[in-house]
C-alpha cells in the first residue's frame, strides 16, 4: 500500500494508507445509517457486507500530493434517506481524518452498493 509522509521539525511522520482505511472506516461505521462496508467480488460482481476486522477491503484510500481522496464501498439501512447518511458520513469522515493525520481530504466519494435491512 502507499504512504504518506510529512516533515516536521522533529522528523519524518510516515502513514500507511492502510492505518487511514482502518480509522476512516471505524469513523463511518459510526454513522447512523451505514450498517457496513461492501466487498465486491469482481468476478462475480457479487457484493457481500464485510466483517468489522476486513472493512479496510471497502475503503480505498488515495494519496496525491499530500492530499487525501477515500472512496467508500457501503451498504446502508432500508428506510434511511441515502442523501442524508452520505452527507453525515463525508462531514464526519473529514472532520475526524483531517484532525487524526494532519492531511487534507480532498475528496469522498460513496458507492452505495446494496440496502439491508437492520432487525
Amino acid at each position: 500500500m502507499k504512504e504518506t509522509s510529512m516533515n516536521t521539525h522533529m522528523g519524518n511522520i510516515t502513514i500507511d494508507s492502510e492505518v487511514i482505511a482502518r480509522y476512516a472506516g471505524s469513523v463511518a461505521m459510526e454513522c447512523f445509517g451505514i450498517v457496513g462496508m461492501a466487498g465486491i467480488n469482481v468476478k462475480d460482481g457479487l457484493v457481500k457486507l464485510l466483517k468489522r476486522d476486513s472493512m479496510t477491503r471497502g475503503i480505498n484510500v488515495i494519496i496525491q500530493k499530500n492530499k487525501l481522496t477515500l472512496n467508500f464501498h457501503v451498504i446502508v439501512a432500508y428506510g434511511v434517506g441515502i442523501l442524508a447518511v452520505s452527507d453525515n458520513l463525508i462531514s464526519n469522515v473529514k472532520y475526524k481524518v483531517e484532525e487524526f493525520t494532519g492531511i487534507e481530504v480532498e475528496k469522498i466519494n460513496i458507492f452505495v452498493e446494496g440496502v439491508r435491512v437492520i432487525d
